[in-house]
């Protein structure tokens, strides 16, 4: 199998020639920004097209802070995954971090209270980890797992597994941590959306229909389950694709429209967004966009 590179749709995640062996791809999506336009297509256009920065948040941090050490733990002998070992990779995984991403330590100013109380935050996440699954008795068969596969239409779905577990008899589990809350009632469908994702990408590419979809809560300690089916996964593929014909059109007419909810107190792009008073900036040139936003 070769890679070569493809043209991309404006508006598109950066592609290659992938899992289809010689198939041009030319546009590729991931559940993040799949998400962000059924949320937003204005935070789709900021994100994807514009490639806005966003100054990192306490929260986002926290979350990949804990994935990296739960990354890690796995790496450890079963018998030493306990709550203190967790805690003894915590400061280590930071200056990683920090190293990679130097801005992630302007959060909070330099050293103090404020990085003390974050730091006991993230501390308390990983505590939660252990009442919800003892890492003693998991072998993951993947973490980190990149996954992509090409439809029919040419489009690539692509992202990153937290968490394989496969069992003995080959059936698949996949695991996403989150260190929010687990969401409403009536809004599990919108937070299962990534991980039915996530399955028709690993459907697709080794056959099977995960068993089970799995996500861990690490905010309130409580764990979403999910069984799909063949039917579940088929309605996702038809979704995607959908979501993709719409970004196609606003891409073609360059209407992105803002849609405002709840979640616009969480976004960086306030003052530029229409609905809040303010001018977003010129859509880039075509070539400008070609390197997307990537997913995390």
């Amino acid at each position: 199998m070769t890679a070569q590179q493809a043209d991309p749709t404006p508006g598109a995640e950066p592609t290659t020639v992938t899992a289809v062996d010689g198939v041009e791809v030319p546009a590729s999506l991931s559940p993040s920004r799949a998400a962000d336009f059924l949320r937003c297509p204005l935070l789709y256009r900021f994100r994807t097209i514009d490639r806005l920065p966003e100054p990192p948040s306490p929260d986002a941090a926290r979350g990949t802070l804990v994935h990296k050490v739960l990354e890690q733990l796995f790496d450890v002998p079963a018998d030493e995954r306990t709550p203190p070992r967790a805690e003894q990779l915590l400061a280590p995984a930071w200056d990683e971090l920090v190293a990679a991403e130097p801005e992630l330590a302007e959060m909070f100013g330099g050293e103090g209270p404020e990085v003390g109380a974050w730091m006991a935050s993230c501390r308390d996440v990983l505590e939660r980890y252990f009442s919800l699954e003892d890492p003693r008795r998991l072998e993951p068969a993947e973490r980190e797992l990149y996954v992509e596969t090409v439809l029919g239409s040419r489009l690539l779905l692509r992202g990153i597994v937290d968490r394989l577990d496969v069992a003995p008899d080959g059936a698949l589990r996949v695991v996403d941590y989150k260190t929010g809350r687990s969401p409403g009632v009536g809004f599990e469908a919108a937070a299962l959306f990534q991980m039915r994702f996530y399955a028709l990408v690993l459907w697709r590419t080794r056959g099977v229909v995960p068993a089970m979809l799995q996500l861990v809560y690490l905010g309130n300690g409580e764990i979403l389950r999910y069984q799909p089916d063949e039917a579940d996964l088929l309605a996702t593929e038809r979704k995607v694709e959908a979501i993709w014909r719409a970004i196609e059109e606003a891409t073609r007419s360059g209407d992105w429209q803002p849609r405002p909810s709840a979640l616009c107190a969480w976004c960086a792009h306030q003052a530029i967004c229409p609905a809040y008073g303010g001018t977003p900036p010129p859509l880039p040139e075509p070539a400008a966009s070609d390197d997307a936003a990537q997913d995390s």
